[in-house]
This record gives structure tokens, sequence and C-alpha cells, in this order.
């Protein structure tokens, strides 16, 4: 599936910052065998002083700027063509939940990929009981590594409301799951503590999702949204496998992977530094729009 893809980040600040030094991971990521990349672009304005780039640990390209001007306003924009060559994963190979330890123990590789990394607390996100515990429930009767995930996905879709003003960015995954509501981001990490808490490695995933509107009525313009999902580890003979627990389905073509990584902060699209004093409040735009083939 052929899309293209824009993205424009506004931050409007309540006084001029200054000295702002950014990290952005904006663009779909290069995928081999699943996801080419064309045709891209980031622009930056106010125009900044430095600028560079460099791939991080965990594989995901990332463009690093520096403002050197007093600004009131600062605006990122990313545009791109994906070609998205993967529909989904295909018949599940993964064995029981109870024998992915050993699997895991067995991984020699302490590359970007291993499920060393993604199965411990990261920065974000902690082990909490009440989530383990929820998490295993939900995977109690799944024979399989795979099916296990996709259950927790599921039941999470199923006993979690959707509410763009319920969290923050900020927001813990404990406090969303006591409240059940959140958004995309809230059941990610919500998934993959429980996750984890059980035993599954599991990394967050950022990036971009195509929506249909309601038949009949026009696609909006920028009414799509940066999205994130979950990538769990369901043994060497099924790996890595993508599941969207705030739509309650498995990846495919219609998901853009933009980055990976333990949890939202490892793959934030802007993060960094800058002097301020005052508020400031930030807006975005997101299309993802379907193109002929060929």
């Amino acid at each position: 599936m052929l899309y293209q893809v824009r993205l424009s980040v506004t931050y409007h600040y309540a006084r001029p910052a200054s000295g702002g030094r950014h990290l952005l991971r904006l663009l779909p990521a290069h995928l081999p065998g699943l996801q080419d990349v064309s045709q891209d672009m980031i622009a930056i304005s106010p125009r900044p002083a430095e600028r560079g780039e460099f791939t991080d640990f965990f594989g995901n390209r990332t463009v690093e700027v520096a403002i050197g001007c007093d600004h009131s306003e600062i605006v990122f924009t990313a545009a791109c063509r994906v070609d998205r060559l993967v529909e989904g994963p295909g018949p599940d190979r993964s064995g029981p939940l109870a024998t992915l330890a050993a699997e895991i123990a067995a991984v020699r590789d302490l590359g970007p990929a291993a499920p060393h990394h993604f199965l411990p607390a990261s920065p974000r996100i902690r082990p909490v009981a009440a989530i383990t515990d929820h998490a295993r429930e939900a995977m109690a009767e799944a024979s399989t590594v795979r099916g296990a995930v996709e259950a927790l996905g599921l039941r999470l879709h199923r006993e979690m409301r959707f509410d763009g003003s319920a969290t923050s960015v900020d927001t813990p995954p404990e406090e969303a799951f006591a409240h059940r509501h959140g958004v995309c981001q809230d059941f990610a990490q919500i998934m993959i503590a429980g996750l984890r808490g059980a035993g599954v490695p599991a990394a967050y995933v950022s990036g971009f999702l195509r929506t249909v509107p309601p038949p009949g009525r026009p696609r909006l313009e920028g009414a799509d949204a940066m999205h994130a999902w979950v990538r769990a580890w369901c043994g060497r003979a099924e790996g890595w496998v993508d599941v969207d627990p705030t739509n309650g389905c498995l990846v495919g073509s219609d998901h853009i992977v933009a980055a990976v990584g333990r949890d939202y902060g490892d793959v934030a699209p802007v993060s960094g530094i800058l002097r301020i004093a005052g508020g400031q409040r930030t807006s975005h735009a997101v299309d993802v729009i379907p193109l002929p083939a060929g």
C-alpha cells in the first residue's frame, strides 16, 4: 500500500524562547521487506543554527537541531512517501507461554532487536501488580504466546475507553489503567506493563495510522494523528508481532512505523531543552493519504 504522509507540529510560547535544542523522530522508518520510504524531508521554522542526523541505538532515524534565535513559535514539518509492503502477520508459530522464559534466556544477541532490552522496567513503564494480574487473567486461556498477546490487546480494547482529554503525555500507566481511559499512548503503555509483568518482552511503537471516513463523507485534511501500538516478542519461531490495543487488532498495512523503543521517552516525535518563561501550547496535524500504485 502506497501513502503520502504529511506531519506538522507547532509549539507556541507565551514569551519568546531561546537556546532550543531538539531531537526529532518524525519520519517513518525504512524497514527492508516491510516498509520503504522515499521523497522524505523535514523543515524547521525558524531555521536552525545547527542541524545533524544520526541513528539511535534502536535504529530510529533522529534529526538533531539547535535554534539560536529568540522565537515565539517553532514549526516542524515532515513529508514523505511510504510503501507499506506487509499486510500483517501470518499463521501463529509461537509456542506456549510457559516455555518463553527459556527461549529468552537462549538468545545471546544484545543487538537493538534483542528481547532482553524490552523485558525489564523502563523509565516510563514500571511493574504494577494490578496491571500484571489483569494481564495474566486475560492471557490465561491462550495456548500460545501470540494468542496470549492478542487476548490481552482485545481485553484492553473492550474494557478501556478512548478519551483524548483524560490524560497527558506524562500520565503514568497505572493512573490511566485505574480509570480505564486514555489515548493510544496509554493503551500501549498499559499493555506493555502487563506483558512485561507476565514475562513477555514488549516494545513501544510510534507511527501513523490511516483513518477511513464514514461512507459518503470526505476525508478531513489534518484529521489523522500520530499513533502508538505494541510490539511483543513471541519466541524464536514467531519473533516480533505488532498489536494495536486501541483498535483491538493486529497491525497491518494501514499502520506505518516511525520509531521503536522501550516506552514513549525513546520515540517521542519532538524532545529536547530550551530556555523559556511562561506557558506553551502545542498543535499538530497529520495526513496519511493513500496513493495509486505504480
